[in-house]
């Protein structure tokens, strides 16, 4: 049974086409991954499916009384509200239908036998949604997948406008299966998530017997819970059998079979324009050259897709810094409370240091200590001699109205326009995304630009804080070969163990010094 159906859809974004004639069906129970490279569109044609966005041509029919629950990266939530308050939320509708309950039952005193009649059907209707959706045991639902997801370690009473990325995440994720929807929409839930908890969420959805469509550039988790790879890219959606191994094979098969007819239709294009032109002017052959013209006025061309531009990091280095990076001494970070027990660590130069755990327990809250951007609690942090130190946050700064070009030139005032524009095109950003305001761009462009302003300033020691969230697969696979190469010291928080290992030098489980989690 069909749950949504998409048909004709196109959509663009000024001159930038993002969706040519698109069409796409979701089935009752399919698993689905929906892939492609940063940009190519994956959380617009989610907008679109859900309302949020008009297309420009095209229509979207969902069957009826079908419930999506939709996992938004850049959902806000609200000043005031609790984790408790958000995690409730997920029930609005069933308070809702309880008051319509009370309502009915307040108009029983009146009613005449044949609207008692009615009435008592109808609130047999809703009492059996009621029990259906766990209306009685809220509570206890709530609290079950707080500590699901380690929320009830937070507090649930603690404002959601305290929280960390992960953090935020997880109320989200908790929030959208509490509502028990017909069919999940979860654009990159393993962002911000540890990895006991991208365990939990593969294991949830093993389990789920209802639809969803997953937007993940986390090949290990697409591989172990989707069916069914949806592939974007130039404004089309194709659809592959099987998981994201699967897809990559059948797609290379694709691509070769498509090169190899391209090139014999080329070389038949060149042959029968070589004879048309050698004998339309002779009158002995002039028709079996016009024969030749007619054959390829007629002739269905083969295009190839263009090649979309490769990013490559290379780290520009600074001169070599003192033997000790840096050092802290009975250090507590923290903001209002403590985060950590009195922290005795020492970084030396070369080392590339990987910081693990779960979300909230002070991973960035380290980083921004070891910078001098948030003050400790107690303790100090020394720094060694001549560091000259790349610091690439998780966000931007919400609000920023700058284009890709204006963001570079910021950081680097003496760069002529045609080095800004190519410094941004290793990045792997095309001319229509360097003239754009960063903020329309998709996260993943967004990372792009922020480590175009790392890789070009000089370094000799770089702290990240979860790079790879958003990235494409090419991007993240050549990111992790730039920080191989590069000959600097690295401070790295990640959650992706595929990433890391055969970087690292050294991993250091945060848990063991938080005071949470």
């Amino acid at each position: 049974m069909s749950i949504l159906n998409v048909e004709h859809l196109s959509h663009g974004f000024g001159d930038r086409a993002i969706f040519h004639d698109v069409s796409f069906r979701l089935l009752k129970g399919e698993h689905i991954g929906l892939v492609g490279a940063n940009g190519e569109g994956k959380s617009t044609f989610m907008n679109i499916i859900t309302g949020k966005l008009q297309p420009d041509e095209g229509k979207v029919e969902w069957s009826k009384n079908v419930r999506a629950g939709y996992l938004d990266q850049h959902a806000v939530l609200e000043k005031g509200m609790t984790i408790r308050d958000v995690l409730k939320s997920a029930f609005s509708f069933l308070f809702e239908m309880e008051e319509q309950m009370n309502e009915i039952c307040d108009k029983m005193g009146e009613a005449s036998e044949n609207e008692m009649n009615q009435m008592m059907e109808e609130l047999g209707t809703i009492q059996d949604l009621l029990m259906a959706h766990d209306f009685y045991i809220i509570d206890s639902k709530v609290e079950e997948v707080g500590r699901a997801l380690g929320l009830d370690e937070i507090g649930l009473d603690k404002d959601v406008t305290e929280l960390s990325g992960g953090q935020r995440t997880k109320v989200l994720l908790g929030k959208l299966l509490l509502e028990k929807p017909d069919i999940l929409l979860l654009d990159e839930p393993t962002n911000y998530l540890d990895v006991q908890h991208i365990e939990w969420l593969k294991r949830y959805l093993l389990d789920y017997e209802n639809a969803f469509v997953l937007i993940s550039h986390d090949i290990p988790f697409l591989n172990s819970v989707v069916n069914l790879i949806y592939h974007m890219e130039n404004q089309r959606l194709d659809r592959y059998v099987g998981d994201y191994n699967k897809f990559q094979e059948v797609y290379e098969v694709k691509k070769a079979q498509l090169e190899a007819a391209y090139k014999r239709q080329q070389q038949e294009i060149a042959e029968l324009e070589d004879f048309v032109a050698r004998n339309k002017a002779r009158v002995a052959t002039r028709n079996m050259a016009m024969s030749r013209q007619k054959k390829l006025d007629k002739m269905d061309i083969i295009e190839l897709a263009k090649e979309k531009p490769k990013p490559e990091f290379v780290f520009q280095e600074a001169r070599t810094a003192g033997k000790i990076i840096f050092e802290t001494k009975d250090l507590v970070i923290g903001y209002d409370e403590a985060l950590s027990r009195p922290l005795n660590l020492t970084m030396e130069r070369g080392e590339k240091v990987v910081l693990k755990g779960a979300n909230g327990i002070g991973k960035t809250t380290l980083l921004k200590s070891i910078l001098g951007l948030i003050p400790s609690l107690g303790g100090k942090v020394e720094l060694g001699d001549y560091l000259e130190i790349g610091y690439f946050e998780q966000e931007m700064a919400p609000g920023n109205t700058t284009t890709c070009i204006e963001e570079i030139w910021k950081e680097f005032p003496s760069y002529t326009q045609y080095q800004v524009r190519s410094a941004l095109a290793k990045c792997g950003l095309t001319t229509k995304h360097i003239e754009s305001q960063v903020r329309v761009l998709s996260g993943g462009e967004q990372a792009k630009v922020r480590l175009c302003k790392l890789i070009n300033r000089p370094t000799n020691v770089l702290l990240l804080d979860e790079p790879t969230n958003h990235l494409d697969v090419d991007a993240k696979d050549e990111l992790k070969r730039a920080l191989k190469a590069y000959k600097g010291s690295i401070l790295l928080i990640c959650h992706e163990p595929d990433f890391y290992e055969g970087v690292a030098t050294k991993v250091i489980d945060c848990s063991t010094w938080a005071l949470r989690g």
